[in-house]
């Protein structure tokens, strides 16, 4: 959906500019007409990739998203008024970009604009799951709830996604130091050992390609730079494409030493995104449509929208899932026993307290596995390396006989 900016006068007289968000001009002409305003201008907001790169807004974060809805929750049942609330916390917080935010839904409901629409107009703030649960807040007259239910799903995500950085954060900082020791040992070791070999004495294959490496990275940099660069944009173009997502979930689930983690992380995910939707009175067909995608995997979303296809068919909800092989038998008894009992809210926010309890353990037992395993693989890098500069110093020592 496009996000357009407006400026219309409403019933009393009174001139009001805002954001509203739709699929095309006369969606939201329609809409705004409909609400009793007079339509005086509408324009498209286009976003460039100059001003996403290079504007500098702060992000919000989703710890921030959470206190927000817990305290307009709080708000709300304490009888202030939506729009009193909404200006009350944009003055609350430190974020610049949220403060902006808030300030503007606030200035549209107060102009007649839907509360859903409100939100919806800030996509890169509030997501489709945030948008769809206001909207079925402000439908089913039970906002303060909802915003209840969002802020501890928020929290929830918050905390999974923490564990995922505490159980990846030493292999990157590893491997990081690593590429830094070995550009250095071939730009400054590497050619104070060229020195001491003799110009007529015999250089071993593995040698030989260091040496040439070394002399190729200090001489042509540049071109090793672009070369890099190029490979880099070319991977993250493959990843972000259809193909290429589907192809990097199933190489990450089947990882040795993550692939477990991080198909529980998107399976804990996908049950809370899912409890949190049916609580909140989504419709299940709708419901699964909104939360496959946020899974953040492409293989859950295909097979979960497949599911809801069936869903519509008549079919249940766990047959299908099963079908698709990627969620585990326990999964699919949860969410078929669910589906007898009419408790399938409950047994799936219980998956995903297991999911999240599990990933939370593998979190602190992958930190005692992979510290000593990383040091392993730098000693056996740097030791190999260093190794192979000094085989043909060993080799004119022993040709002299001594």
């Amino acid at each position: 959906m496009a996000v357009y900016d407006y400026e219309c006068i409403n019933k009393q007289g009174e001139i009001i500019r805002g954001q509203i968000n739709g699929e095309n001009f006369s969606s939201v002409l329609g809409r705004l007409k409909s609400m009793g305003l007079s339509v005086i201008d509408i324009k498209e907001r286009k976003t460039s990739i100059k001003s996403s790169l290079f504007t500098g807004k702060k992000k919000v974060t989703l710890g921030e998203l959470s206190l927000f809805s817990r305290q307009l929750s709080s708000m709300i049942s304490a009888g202030i008024p939506i729009t009193r609330a909404l200006f009350t916390l944009s003055r609350q917080t430190d974020n610049p970009t949220f403060k902006e935010a808030l300030n503007n839904i606030a200035s549209n409901v107060e102009g007649g604009i839907s509360l859903t629409d409100a939100f919806g107009a800030h996509p890169e703030i509030f997501s489709d799951l945030y948008v769809s649960m206001i909207r079925s807040g402000e439908l089913g007259g039970t906002m303060e709830i909802t915003l209840d239910r969002l802020s501890e799903q928020l929290r929830k995500e918050k905390q999974l996604r923490d564990n995922i950085k505490t159980a990846t954060f030493y292999p990157r900082m590893i491997f990081g130091f690593a590429g830094i020791v070995f550009i250095a040992m071939l730009v400054f070791l590497v050619p104070v050992f060229e020195k001491f070999i003799p110009a007529d004495g015999e250089i071993p294959g593995v040698t030989r390609f260091i040496f040439g490496l070394s002399a190729s990275v200090r001489e042509k940099w540049y071109i090793w730079i672009i070369i890099l660069s190029l490979i880099t944009a070319a991977v993250l173009v493959f990843i972000k494409s259809g193909f290429g997502k589907r192809l990097w979930d199933r190489l990450k689930f089947k990882m040795p030493v993550f692939g477990s983690l991080i198909q529980k992380t998107v399976i804990a995910r996908f049950s809370r995104t899912l409890s949190t939707l049916l609580e909140g009175g989504i419709p299940v067909v709708q419901a699964m449509q909104s939360a496959g995608p946020t899974s953040g995997s492409m293989l859950v979303a295909d097979a979960v929208l497949a599911a809801a296809r069936r869903i519509e068919e008549g079919r249940s909800i766990a047959a299908p899932l099963e079908e698709s092989g990627i969620f585990p038998p326990m999964v699919t008894h949860m969410i078929s026993v669910g589906e007898e009992t009419g408790e399938l809210p409950s047994l799936l926010d219980k998956v995903a307290q297991f999911y999240e309890e599990e990933v939370a353990v593998l979190t602190k037992g992958l930190s005692s596995i992979i510290e000593p395993l990383m040091l392993i693989i730098i000693g056996i890098f740097v030791g190999g390396m260093l190794i192979s500069l000094y085989l043909p110093i060993f080799s004119s020592v022993a040709s002299s006989g001594y």
